[in-house]
C-alpha cells in the first residue's frame, strides 16, 4: 500500500483540472560547481535519491549482458552509473555529459570507488556523432532528458538512441513525467527539505518543473523507440517514466541478495520511497523478474 502523503497527491492530480505546463530548465548545462556538488550529496548511496538509484540500477541490469558496451546519456557525476557498473562488472559503460564540471566530478567518483569498467565522454546526446550506427549493445538514461530544451531536441534524441543501438539490444530511459499541479511539484521537490542540500531542493523543483508531457513522450517512443522497448509511466501520475526492452538476462541470486543488502540497510524513510515507486510502476505495468521475486 502506498504512503499516505503519495495517495493524497494521487488524489490531488487525479481529480485537479491541469494549471501546470513545461518550464524548461534554467541552466540547460549543469557547470556551476556548487549545483554540482549538491547533485552529487544527494546521489550518494546513503543520500535522498538513494532509493530511486536503487530503483533504476535493478531495471538496467535486467537489459545489460557481460561483454556489452552500454551507453548512458547524461551520465552526470556518474553515482547512478557507477552503481550500475559494480553491479555489472563484465559490462563496459560509456558515459556521455556535455558539462566540463559533471565530467570531472564522475572521473573523481569513478575513481575513489576503483571502477574500471566505465569510460566518459564529453558530447551531446542529440547528436552521438562519435557513435556509429548500431555500435552500443544497450542505451541507458536515468532522470536527464528534461534538461533538453524543447520537444524537437527530445525527439532528435530518441533519433540517435535508435540510430546507435544494435539491433536487439537493451534500452532504459526514465525521467520525470510533468504533474498537472503546482501543488504537487512543489510537494515532491521540498518532500525532504531537511535531508537534502538547499540547491538540489531548488535543482529538484526546476527538474519537475521543466519535465515533458507523457503526451509528448508518447509521440516521441511512437516515431522511433516503438519497437525497442514499452513505454509506461507511474500509476494514474506521471511522476515518472519509463521505456524499458524486454529483460535480456536474469540477475544472479548473489546480485539479488546484493541489492536486497542495499535496501534492507536504507532507513525507514528510502525504503518507504522504493516501495513507493516499485508499486507505482508495478500498478502502471512495468514489472521485473527480480524485483517481484
Amino acid at each position: 500500500m502506498p504512503s499516505l502523503p503519495v495517495i493524497k497527491q494521487l488524489l490531488r492530480e487525479t481529480f485537479a483540472s491541469k494549471s501546470a505546463f513545461r518550464v524548461p530548465e534554467p541552466d540547460l548545462i549543469m557547470e556551476d560547481a556548487a549545483q554540482v556538488a549538491s547533485f552529487h550529496e544527494a546521489g550518494r548511496e546513503d543520500g535522498v535519491m538513494a532509493p530511486v538509484y536503487l530503483f533504476h540500477a535493478m531495471h538496467v541490469s535486467e537489459v545489460v549482458r557481460p561483454g556489452d558496451t552500454v551507453l548512458d546519456l547524461g551520465c552526470g557525476p556518474a553515482n547512478q552509473l557507477g552503481l550500475v557498473a559494480r553491479l555489472n562488472p563484465e559490462v563496459d559503460f560509456v558515459g556521455v555529459d556535455l558539462s566540463d564540471e559533471m565530467l570531472a566530478m564522475a572521473a573523481r567518483n569513478l575513481a575513489q570507488r576503483h571502477i574500471a569498467n566505465v569510460t566518459t565522454r564529453r558530447g551531446d546526446i542529440t547528436k552521438l556523432d562519435m557513435f556509429a550506427d548500431a555500435s552500443v549493445d544497450a542505451v541507458m538514461s536515468t532522470v536527464v532528458l528534461h534538461h533538453l530544451p524543447d520537444e524537437a531536441a527530445l525527439l532528435r534524441c530518441f533519433a540517435e538512441i535508435r540510430r546507435v543501438l544494435k539491433p536487439g539490444g537493451g534500452l532504459y530511459l526514465v525521467d520525470f513525467g510533468h504533474l498537472k499541479t503546482e501543488a504537487a511539484i512543489r510537494y515532491f521537490a521540498y518532500q525532504y527539505e531537511d535531508r537534502q542540500p538547499a540547491l538540489f531542493t531548488v535543482d529538484y523543483l526546476n527538474s519537475l518543473r521543466a519535465a515533458f508531457e507523457l503526451s509528448t513522450w508518447r509521440e516521441g517512443w511512437r516515431q522511433h523507440l516503438r519497437d525497442l522497448g514499452t513505454l509506461r509511466s507511474t500509476f494514474g501520475v506521471p511522476y515518472m517514466v519509463t521505456v524499458k526492452s524486454a529483460p535480456r538476462v536474469s540477475l544472479s541470486a548473489e546480485t539479488r541478495a546484493r541489492l536486497r543488502a542495499v535496501r534492507d540497510a536504507m532507513p525507514a524513510y528510502h525504503r518507504t520511497d522504493f516501495k513507493d515507486l516499485v508499486t507505482f510502476f508495478r500498478l502502471g505495468g512495468l514489472r521485473s523478474p527480480d524485483l517481484d521475486r
